[in-house]
This record gives C-alpha cells, structure tokens and sequence, in this order.
C-alpha cells in the first residue's frame, strides 16, 4: 500500500516466502496470476511479519475442476488439505459460495472433523475452533461454483503441531 501514516496497515499482496506446518502436505503459496485459474488461489495473508502485531488471516478462492485448463487441472491435488492438527491460538475457519440467489449454499461439499467428529458441510459456514482442539482433516469433495474461504487466528505466526 502507498506510504502514509496508516496505509501500512493494509495488505494487497499475497505474503512471500510463507512458511506452510507441516500438516498442509504439498500446498504452495504463490500470488495469484491474472488469467490463470487454480483449484485453490491464495490471495491475501496477513501475520505479525506482514503488519507487526496483527494476528493470522488468509483468504483463499477454491475453482472448480472444470474451469481449469488441461494442464492447470494435471497439476490439482485431489483430496487434498490440512491434516489433523492443533494450534496453541483460537481460529475461525469459513467457507462461502457464491450463489448469490441462495447464499447459504456452498456450492460444493466440504468435509470438517472436530476432534474425532465428521462434518460433511454443504452450506456456507463458520467453524469456530477454541485453542488446543484438534481439527482437521479438511477435504473439499466437490466444487460446483466458485467458493471463498477466509480464515483467523490471534496468533501472530501461523503455528500448530500434528496429531
């Protein structure tokens, strides 16, 4: 953002060089390219690097298969997602479709374990996940229209350990 007194508070670029737990097996971040779709396409991320003293948030945009080239669609991990795992900070994770004659529809299916209890999640949703609760797998089953996913943390680092 320009150079002013509290534009250094706004983020319009993706964060370089993000160091991804391992718990999200094979996901790379890299900015957004006009013109060129991904399955997944992280936009913004923000943490105490990005703003000093800001918490964890990242947003994502999830494409379905067919709106991917040939090539692009070789390159999709099926079945992919963060693995079960814990953080020592609360999060919210959400995931919204882009219905806009219903927009409690996801337009697709997303599946959600708690703990040791599966969700399987067709409406758009928030998941508030409290400090130490093992979450994760996360799986996206389907995708029929484009969905957002935006996620927060009070940590200043995204950290978590594997379960």
């Amino acid at each position: 953002m320009a150079e002013s007194k509290y534009g250094k508070y706004i983020v319009t670029e993706l964060k370089k060089n993000i160091k991804i737990p391992s718990f999200r097996p094979g996901e790379v971040l890299e900015p957004a390219k006009p013109g060129v779709k991904r399955r997944m396409n992280h936009v913004i991320w923000m943490d105490s690097e990005v703003v000093p003293g800001s918490f964890y948030s990242e947003c994502v945009w999830f494409f379905p298969d067919r709106d991917l080239t040939p090539e692009e669609l070789q390159k999709v991990s099926k079945g992919g997602g963060p693995e079960a795992h814990t953080h020592p900070f609360e999060e919210v994770l959400t995931f919204f479709g882009t219905n806009f004659d219903d927009p409690h529809d996801l337009c697709g299916e997303v599946e959600l374990w708690l703990e040791d209890e599966k969700f399987i999640l067709t409406k758009s949703f928030l998941a508030y996940i409290p400090a130490g609760m093992k979450h994760c797998p996360l799986r996206i089953h389907r995708i029929d229209k484009p969905m957002f996913h935006f996620t927060l943390g009070p940590g200043q680092i995204y950290q978590g350990e594997n379960k």
